[in-house]
């Protein structure tokens, strides 16, 4: 798959600002006044900033709103809810802490699962496409949350966030391991690419197209197996290795300032592996499979 910088930026910078939102929801830090301003607001932009990020993505921007209408069907529409939700619902608490009004916590709760919830439906917008058997896995849905754990700890401030990050490491290793073999494990070929499998040998006589087009353009995205597994290394090294070793070593402010800055960076390059190496059914047709 094509990995597009605006949704790689919207699912890197949500998935942190949400895991952040969480951890300040369930109270796993508790800040008042100038400190809660902080880092409510950091939270909030990180969120807010990566859902925007998606609308370009759209062909028409204006269409975002369409997105909410199809919630019965449609995993990103669910997303574009519990985004909205989790905003509205956590606004009060935050509010109460950087103002010290001492309101009840209880929608903290409720807002700190419906961030996590978020991060779930943003999941499963790709873990449902069969067409791409990489994604199609329960594996899928556990790395983004895993993402938004470790990264809201790092940015939360939080000792534990180095069992978190060594979790991730763990998650990141079983991805790539899983995700290389999914393809022939679908067994998806020319046959049942085209649904002519069924009365004999299907192979391509000629190209379809001559030329470019929008499927070879966003459907198939090919690199290169040394590309990758540099790729990788460095993903492993910046989202998880290297932000747990300054965790340890630096349990400071600025420590896990740098932390942060670093886990996400690592994340950016996890998550363009995560599309580039998205193996679509459709490059059978083009016999780039």
């Amino acid at each position: 798959m094509h990995p597009a910088p605006s949704v790689i930026l919207f699912s890197v910078l949500s998935g942190a600002g949400f895991g952040l939102l969480a951890m300040l929801g369930f109270g796993v830090v508790q800040v008042y006044g100038l400190a809660a301003f902080l880092w409510w607001g950091l939270g909030y932009s990180l969120a807010i900033i990566g859902l925007l990020a998606s609308a370009f993505h759209l062909g028409n921007p204006k269409n975002a709103l369409k997105a909410f209408s199809q919630w019965r069907t449609s995993w990103l529409s669910r997303e574009a809810w519990a985004s909205v939700a989790t905003l509205l619902v956590l606004a009060p608490l935050a509010l109460s802490d950087w103002l010290d009004l001492g309101w009840p916590r209880g929608f903290g709760w409720i807002g700190g699962a419906l961030a996590l919830g978020t991060v779930f439906t943003t999941s499963m917008i790709y873990t449902q496409i069969r067409a791409v058997p990489r994604w199609h896995h329960w594996i899928t849905p556990v790395m983004f949350l895993c993402f938004a754990l470790s990264g809201g700890a790092v940015l939360a401030g939080q000792v534990w966030a180095v069992e978190m990050l060594a979790v991730l490491a763990a998650i990141l290793l079983s991805v790539w391991r899983i995700g290389d073999g999914q393809f022939a494990r679908a067994a998806q070929n020319l046959g049942t690419a085209t649904g002519l499998g069924a009365i004999g040998e299907v192979t391509v006589f000629e190209q379809a197209h001559t030329a470019g087009n929008y499927l070879l353009r966003e459907m198939i995205f090919v690199v290169g197996r040394k590309h990758a597994k540099k790729l990788r290394g460095i993903a492993l090294l910046l989202a998880a290795v290297v932000p747990a070793f300054i965790v340890l070593i630096s349990p400071t402010i600025l420590g896990y300032g740098v932390a942060a800055v670093i886990h996400l960076i690592g994340a950016l390059a996890a998550r363009w592996l995560f599309f580039a190496e998205a193996e679509h059914v459709v490059g059978l047709f083009y016999g780039k499979r």
